[in-house]
């Protein structure tokens, strides 16, 4: 109970000092932000520099982000991108008492189950960060490249569905914006419409 607490209060701290910031922009530098991960440290964006980024809201119960991880497809992304030395940042924006709203241990046990590999869980309950990037659906997926800047921001694919069948058929959006920055090329599709749910905000 001790450690839930100190863990809670930590959340709190590191949410309210995070970037308050205008929205991010495409092609410009993505906002510096601190959090708390599941484990209670401070993780900061900046901690990253010189390393490319992805960073992911998510929300366990939300339909749209159950179909990428029971599938496998967002796991298996993590597992590929972060064996290349990506840096892989899942952020919670419930608000307690909201849906998707979860602790450190919580979200351990859900990390293991789905065989997940994010480099870290972080957790941003007041919605500070998730404003600052004007996150609105999980998932909402963005990627930063080892300058800071942001190179895509958007939905993780292009069919709107929460159907599992669905994945196979969709361009990979996330992928496919790896893949042309990995080759040092550009980012052909650098802005593309969210779906999911939407963030489950204090406000």
């Amino acid at each position: 109970m001790i450690k839930k607490s100190i863990f809670s209060m930590a959340v709190l701290l590191m949410s309210l000092i995070g970037t308050a910031s205008a929205a991010v922009k495409v092609e410009q530098a993505a906002p510096d932000f601190n959090l708390v991960n599941s484990n209670g440290q401070s993780v900061n964006l900046s901690d990253y520099k010189g390393k490319f980024v992805v960073l992911e809201w998510t929300n366990h119960l939300c339909p749209y982000v159950k179909k990428h991880y029971e599938s496998d497809n967002i796991p298996s992304m993590q597992r590929k991108y972060t064996d290349q030395d990506i840096v892989w940042l899942s952020i919670i924006s419930s608000a307690p008492g909201k849906q998707g709203y979860i602790d450190g241990p919580k979200s351990d046990d859900l990390t293991a189950s789905r065989n997940a590999a994010p480099t870290h869980v972080l957790f941003d309950p007041e919605g500070t960060v998730g404003k600052s990037y004007a996150a609105k659906t999980t998932p909402h997926m963005y990627i930063i490249d080892p300058e800071g800047t942001l190179k895509y921001a958007g939905g993780i694919d292009s069919i709107k569905s929460a159907k599992i069948a669905d994945i196979a058929k969709a361009e990979n959006y996330v992928d496919s914006a790896l893949t042309a920055l990995l080759a040092g090329n550009d980012v052909k599709k650098k802005l593309t419409p969210p779906y999911g749910c939407s963030v489950k905000y204090k406000s």
